[in-house]
């Protein structure tokens, strides 16, 4: 047990008695290695790792949702929908599939767009004027 001095100075000692002319009181001394600071340090600890967990976790999704939607937009499934068209001549075919193989944006238009719209945009893209 620690004593201090009314003056503020502490002590160690078994005596209440006074000591030169001040009188001592009895102070709680919390050890340097406190289970308080364990704990607050655990909690921090823990806290950082639920982060990192999270932040892991978020990170998968995103990953998993951009690789769905780089399917949903891939250039197979462009020659898929492309093969599906009716009237497309095979300058505006190869035309299309070069403007796939190279330009992610085009085949996002080109699948998001409504099926009647998509062989004239591709015959736009390539400079053929459709026939009415």
């Amino acid at each position: 047990m620690a004593y201090v001095d009314e003056d503020g100075s502490s002590d160690t000692g078994e005596d209440l008695n006074m000591l030169d002319g001040h009188k001592r009181h009895p102070v709680n001394v919390v050890p340097s290695g406190s289970s308080g600071r364990k704990r607050s340090r655990k909690a921090t600890g823990d806290a950082i790792v639920n982060a990192m967990l999270e932040i892991a976790s978020t990170s998968k999704m995103r990953a998993s949702a951009i690789l769905k939607n780089e399917d949903r937009f891939s250039i197979s499934k462009c020659i898929k929908v492309l093969d599906e068209l009716q009237g497309v001549d095979e300058r505006v075919y190869f035309h299309a599939l070069d403007l796939f193989e190279n330009n992610s944006s085009a085949r996002e238009i080109f699948v998001s767009l409504k099926s009647d719209k998509r062989l004239p945009w591709l015959q736009g893209k390539c400079g053929v004027v459709p026939f009415r």
